[in-house]
C-alpha cells in the first residue's frame, strides 16, 4: 500500500468520524458526544463568567477550560478543512467553498476572540465584547440535529412572503413615526425630537410591547396611537403565521412515509 493510499484511507476515516455518525460507528458517535458536551459546557461557562465576585480559582478553571475548548475546536476546524474535498465532492475549489460556508464561518467566529489578542492589541472593552462571540458556539449544534436545518428550509421557502411582510412593516414603521413626530413634537420635544427617534415608539407600539417610556399626550396622538397599535396586531401576526405554516408543512413532509412503486415496491425519489 502506497503512502498516498494510506493518507487517503486516514482522511476517509477522519471524515467519517467528524461528520454525522454512521449507525454502529462508535468513534463517530463518541466524537459527536464530546463536541456537543463541550459546546454546552462553553455556553454555561460564558453565563458563569458574567457573575461578579468569582474566586481566583474559578476564574483560573474557566480560563483553562477556554484554552482546552479552543484547542479542540481549532483541531476540528483544521480537520474539516482538510477533508473538505469529501464534504463538497465534485467542487473545483472545495476548501474555498468550505471556508465561506455558514458553519465554517460560525466555527471561526467562535474561536477568533481567543486568537485576536495575540495578533493585534485591542481595547479591553472591545475584547470583552468579542468574547461574547463565544456564544456563537451554540450554532455548532446545527451539525448534530435537524432542527436548525428544518428552520432554514422554512425560511428559504417562505422568504418571498417574509420579505413582503417586512417591506410593509418597514413602511408602516416609518409612516407611523413620521406622523407621531409632527403630532407630538411640539408637546413633547424631548420624547419626539425627530423622526428617527420616534421610530423607537413606533416599533414598541406596532409590536404591542408598549414599554411606556414614550407615549402620546395629545388627543390626536392618542387616537393615532390606538389605530397604529391595532394595525400592528395584524401586521406582526403575518410573519408568525407564515413561519408556523411553513414549519408545520416541513415537519409533515419529513414524517410522511416514502412513496413506493405499487408494482416493485421500490422507493420513489
Amino acid at each position: 500500500m502506497t503512502q498516498k493510499t494510506v493518507l487517503g484511507t486516514i482522511k476517509q476515516r477522519v471524515f467519517e468520524i467528524i461528520e454525522k455518525p454512521i449507525p454502529g460507528d462508535i468513534a463517530s458517535k463518541g466524537f459527536d458526544i464530546v463536541i456537543i458536551t463541550l459546546i454546552l459546557l462553553n455556553i454555561a461557562a460564558v453565563i458563569l463568567s458574567s457573575f461578579q465576585g468569582l474566586s481566583a480559582t474559578t476564574l483560573l478553571v474557566l480560563d483553562a477550560f477556554e484554552v482546552v475548548s479552543v484547542i479542540v475546536f481549532s483541531a476540528e476546524y483544521i480537520l474539516r478543512f482538510w477533508t473538505s474535498n469529501m464534504t463538497f465532492p465534485g467542487s473545483a475549489h472545495p476548501r474555498t467553498k468550505y471556508v465561506f460556508s455558514f458553519m465554517a464561518i460560525i466555527d471561526i467566529l467562535a474561536i477568533a476572540p481567543f486568537y485576536i489578542p495575540f495578533l493585534i492589541t485591542c481595547d479591553l472593552r472591545f475584547l470583552r465584547m468579542l468574547r461574547l462571540l463565544r456564544l456563537l458556539r451554540i450554532f455548532k449544534l446545527n451539525r448534530y440535529n435537524d432542527a436548525m436545518d428544518i428552520i432554514s428550509r422554512v425560511f428559504r421557502r417562505e422568504k418571498e412572503k417574509l420579505l413582503t411582510t417586512i417591506f410593509f412593516t418597514t413602511i408602516l414603521i416609518i409612516f407611523a413615526s413620521s406622523i407621531m413626530y409632527y403630532v407630538e413634537n411640539e408637546a413633547q420635544p424631548d420624547k419626539f425630537p425627530n423622526i428617527i427617534a420616534s421610530i423607537w415608539w413606533a416599533v414598541a407600539t406596532l409590536t404591542t410591547v408598549g414599554y411606556g417610556d414614550i407615549y402620546p399626550v395629545t388627543a390626536l396622538g392618542k387616537l393615532l396611537s390606538g389605530v397604529i397599535a391595532i394595525l400592528g396586531i395584524g401586521l406582526v401576526a403575518l410573519p408568525t403565521g407564515i413561519i408556523s405554516s411553513g414549519f408545520i408543512s416541513e415537519v409533515g413532509k419529513k414524517e410522511e412515509p416514502p412513496a413506493t412503486c405499487p408494482h416493485c415496491g421500490k422507493k420513489i425519489n
